[in-house]
C-alpha cells in the first residue's frame, strides 16, 4: 500500500450529506442511516478527515444536488421520480448539506453532481489534476453507486484508488459485501479506517 501524503493524496468523501445519513433525510428514513449509524461512519469518517487536514492531504466532498425544478437532473430512471417527489437533495436545504459532525472546513473542495458519477459535468478531474494527486482515497455511500462508479471512473483516469471500506456502506448490506468482494477490487485497494491512519507520511 501506498504512502498517503500532501503532495500525492486526496480524500474524497461521497454522499454524507443529510439526505443521506440523518433519520429525516429522504434516504437516511428508508434506511440508510440506520446503517451509517451501526458501522460508526460519521465518526470513523471525522477521524480520517482530521488526521488528513493535520497532515496537509486535500480533501474534496462530494453532494448529490439538484435546483428547486430538478432540470439539471438528468437521468430518466423512477428513483430520480420519487426523490423529486420528496423534494430530497435540494441545493441550499438542509438536505444538502452535511452534518455537524462530518462538516466541511473553508479549506476543503465541495462538488455538487446532478448524477450518480461525480465525473459527470464537474470540475472534479480538472481539480484532482491540479493538485498532481496520484492516489485518490474514496469513502461514503452507497458502496455500489457513487463508491463504485467513482472508482472505476477514476481507474481510468489514471489514479491510484483506494476504498476505506469500513467507512463505506449500502441499505442492504449484501449489496455492499459483493461489491467489495467480486467488483471493486478489479479497479481500487480495499483498505480499513485503520490501514489509511496507518499509511499517512
Amino acid at each position: 500500500m501506498s504512502t498517503f501524503t500532501s503532495t500525492n493524496t486526496c480524500l474524497a468523501i461521497l454522499d454524507l450529506q443529510n439526505d443521506m445519513v440523518d433519520p429525516k433525510g429522504f434516504f437516511g428514513a428508508l434506511g440508510s442511516a440506520k446503517m451509517v449509524e451501526a458501522r460508526d461512519i460519521l465518526g470513523k469518517t471525522r477521524r480520517l478527515a482530521d488526521a488528513s487536514r493535520a497532515r496537509g492531504i486535500p480533501i474534496v466532498y462530494v453532494r448529490l444536488g439538484f435546483q428547486p425544478d430538478y432540470k439539471d437532473a438528468l437521468s430518466k430512471h423512477p428513483r430520480v421520480a420519487r426523490f423529486k417527489a420528496a423534494k430530497s437533495c435540494l441545493m441550499g436545504t438542509w438536505g444538502c448539506e452535511w452534518p455537524d459532525i462530518i462538516a466541511p472546513h473553508d479549506e476543503d473542495m465541495i462538488i455538487t453532481k446532478h448524477s450518480t458519477n461525480p465525473f459527470f459535468n464537474t470540475p472534479l478531474l480538472p481539480w484532482l489534476y491540479s493538485k498532481r494527486v496520484d492516489n485518490l482515497v474514496l469513502l461514503g455511500i452507497s458502496t455500489n453507486n457513487v463508491v463504485e462508479i467513482t472508482a472505476r471512473c477514476a481507474d481510468d483516469a489514471g489514479f491510484v484508488v483506494s476504498i476505506v471500506e469500513d467507512c463505506c456502506g449500502n441499505m442492504k448490506m449484501d449489496q455492499h459485501d459483493w461489491a467489495i468482494k467480486n467488483t471493486l477490487p478489479s479497479f481500487a485497494n480495499i483498505i480499513s479506517s485503520d490501514d489509511y491512519l496507518g499509511a499517512l507520511g
